[in-house]
């Protein structure tokens, strides 16, 4: 499995499971997964011990090309990883959840639908 659809990941997601957004920092700050891990895909390779070890982690970024690399960025290093297809465009279509800001600084808000985690 090297991709997961919408409803996969938000059931992950609702359990707590890792979550890795390998956008660019503008991107992450307009929108982004609840809790969502920002490492940019061009520092992924570098920043491999900043992911969790032992957990499938779920890696997303705007629609879902970005994040395949990603993961198998991330299993070449021997994690578990999956991509999320369709990423964040398809995690807000959805009516999931999602903060904004810059990473550390985020804060929570709700699309329309308002569902997850709260």
């Amino acid at each position: 499995m090297r991709e997961v659809d919408i409803p996969t990941f938000a059931d992950a997601w609702e359990t707590g499971a890792p979550v890795v957004d390998v956008r660019e920092d503008y991107e992450y700050a307009q929108a982004h997964v609840p809790g969502a891990q920002w490492i940019p895909l061009g520092e992924l390779g570098t920043r491999v011990a900043e992911v969790p070890d032992g957990n499938m982690v779920y890696v997303i970024c705007a629609s879902g090309s970005r994040s395949l690399y990603g993961a198998d960025i991330l299993l070449a290093a021997g994690r578990r990883a999956v991509s999320v297809a369709g990423g964040t465009g398809a995690w807000l279509r959805s009516g999931h959840p999602t903060e904004n800001g810059a990473a550390g600084t985020s804060t929570l808000g709700y699309n329309s639908k308002q569902k997850g985690r709260q």
